[in-house]
């Protein structure tokens, strides 16, 4: 989420796990044995999804895991089945970022050691929330931006593009306004709670769909299985996408990637399959943010 600071990135990471469903009793005992094993305090199961938000100071045996004599998770470990924010995302080290690279592909984090392996869950919804530039200016109408254009590239640039291939959502924040603000005043068409009935009624939807094979949820689909069978979807609904992967504009995993966050769609709407809107608005999703 590139917006200018003031926007609302931080809050709307931090409200995020508020909208998953409770933890299902195997992932429940999973993200207690983490917390457990991280030297947490514990007053029994956790059975919401956890939020993790490490400091951009944070090493890469902060963020994925490590130890010399006793591997610990990091936070991307105790962030499983919920939430990982890495807020100010081009303040890490491009080093430290990469590290998640393997995760997100995954879903396991693997530390080696010269005398032992250690493997830990990372199944996560990874956040990341940036700047548009180094004074946080670009693109806003009241204060001008004293950042060159260089250094705008070389900033939004410590994100690898390995790295945000593996994002499916990228959108920009706009900053609030006296009038949002005044605005806010009037009843809110959905609250928390109803969002999150409409999430777990799609969690189910997905559930049933997947019923037959070892998953649970759209994230955890390989896409070869969205684009074979039954699944296939028709030329004429995945047009926009086939074209993005003919022009280079979209990889291969992109391609999955667009397919996972459509089927999704197509969930939230009691669809029985996605439509060429669903994958367009996967597809705009995901390419929205220009820098």
């Amino acid at each position: 989420m590139p917006s200018a600071p003031g926007a609302g990135k931080t809050m709307l990471a931090h409200r995020l796990p508020a909208l998953l469903p409770d933890l299902s009793p195997e992932a429940s005992l999973v993200v207690t044995s983490l917390t457990s094993l991280s030297g947490r305090a514990l007053d029994g199961l956790v059975t919401r999804p956890p939020l993790e938000s490490p400091h951009h100071t944070s090493s890469a045996a902060a963020l994925v895991g490590g130890g010399s004599k006793i591997i610990r998770p990091g936070a991307a470990a105790r962030a499983a089945h919920g939430v990982l924010f890495l807020d100010e995302a081009p303040e890490f080290p491009a080093a430290v970022l990469d590290t998640l690279r393997q995760p997100l592909e995954s879903g396991t984090i693997t530390i080696h050691r010269a005398s032992s392996v250690a493997h830990f869950p990372g199944r996560f919804q990874l956040v990341l929330a940036a700047n548009p530039c180094p004074c946080g200016q670009h693109g806003t109408s009241d204060i001008a931006c004293v950042c060159t254009s260089i250094a705008r590239r070389r900033y939004l640039g410590r994100l690898s593009g390995p790295l945000l291939d593996r994002v499916d959502l990228q959108l920009r924040v706009n900053r609030v306004t006296t009038a949002a603000i005044r605005l806010a005043g009037e009843p809110s068409r959905e609250t928390t709670a109803s969002a999150r009935l409409r999430v777990e009624r799609a969690r189910e939807v997905a559930a049933a769909r997947l019923s037959a094979t070892p998953w649970r949820t759209n994230a955890e689909v390989p896409g070869s299985w969205f684009r074979t069978g039954s699944r296939r979807l028709p030329v004429a609904v995945t047009s926009p996408i086939d074209r993005a992967l003919e022009r280079g504009t979209l990889t291969m995993r992109g391609y999955d990637r667009v397919l996972r966050v459509a089927w999704t769609l197509a969930d939230l709407d009691t669809a029985s399959a996605p439509s060429a809107e669903h994958i367009g608005r996967a597809l705009f999703l995901r390419k929205s943010v220009t820098t």
